[in-house]
């Protein structure tokens, strides 16, 4: 079960600048978030959004799409506080993807390209990884 499948609001465009966040949201404290990871992992949400539009989806749904091709085993929960968005993540679902379209996620977005761990060190080590 994919964690953060919208990688906590990157992947739907909310968030542009970690200055969108208010001072007591606990993704600024997170490495992806930082100063200078923030800025690389927001151009590899640009190259997504760019993929995205001409499949004539959200960034968002690219993304749950992708996950889903993952294989049948692998189920991706959103989480969201609004109707629009619920209804946009449950598009998602009969979103297809073809090959061509995998490969070009993939190459937008190569899992070493992401700056930053998922989780602050301390954070981390108290969940054992």
């Amino acid at each position: 079960m994919p964690f953060s499948p919208l990688g906590r609001g990157f992947l739907t465009g909310a968030v542009t600048s970690v200055k969108d966040l208010p001072e007591d949201d606990m993704r600024r404290g997170l490495p992806r978030f930082a100063e200078g990871n923030f800025e690389r992992n927001l151009a590899i949400v640009d190259a997504l959004r760019a993929l995205a539009e001409r499949k004539g989806v959200t960034a968002g749904q690219l993304a749950l799409a992708w996950v889903q091709a993952q294989g049948e085993d692998v189920v991706p929960i959103p989480g969201t506080k609004r109707r629009k968005y619920l209804e946009e993540n449950v598009a998602a679902a009969s979103l297809e993807l073809t090959a061509e379209d995998l490969a070009a996620i993939e190459a937008a977005a190569p899992a070493d390209a992401i700056a930053g761990e998922r989780y602050p060190e301390r954070l981390a080590r108290a969940a054992g990884r």
